[in-house]
């Protein structure tokens, strides 16, 4: 699995081996289904603070592209949140792949 950044140099250079080492522990039970992982961090209101730090996930995996974000008042929440909604998504797409279609029995004459 490859991890990449995206997103403000300064508040990202003591973050990036934190966030791909989190990216890497939330998602190693899905790491042979997923390719690579590219966060992107963004600062929506500048320094004026708030709720403003988004974390964006783009995951490219064998099940598909799951996209997802969120938004808080710091960046380790921000990436916790869009992490937790990541693996959630792979887990159900992968379950639906591994659970089998019913299949309907014909009574026997």
């Amino acid at each position: 699995m490859k991890v990449f950044f995206n997103g403000p140099l300064q508040p990202m250079e003591p973050l990036r081996a934190d966030a791909e080492s989190r990216v890497r522990l939330v998602l190693r039970r899905a790491d042979a289904a997923v390719m690579h992982v590219l966060v992107r961090l963004a600062d929506v209101n500048g320094p004026r603070g708030g709720k403003d730090k988004r974390c964006c996930l783009a995951i490219k995996s064998h099940t598909g592209n799951v996209i997802v974000s969120s938004m808080a008042r710091d960046w380790r929440t921000a990436l916790d949140d869009a992490l937790a909604r990541a693996v959630r998504t792979l887990r159900r797409a992968m379950n639906r792949l591994r659970r089998p279609a019913r299949v309907r029995l014909l009574p026997a004459n």
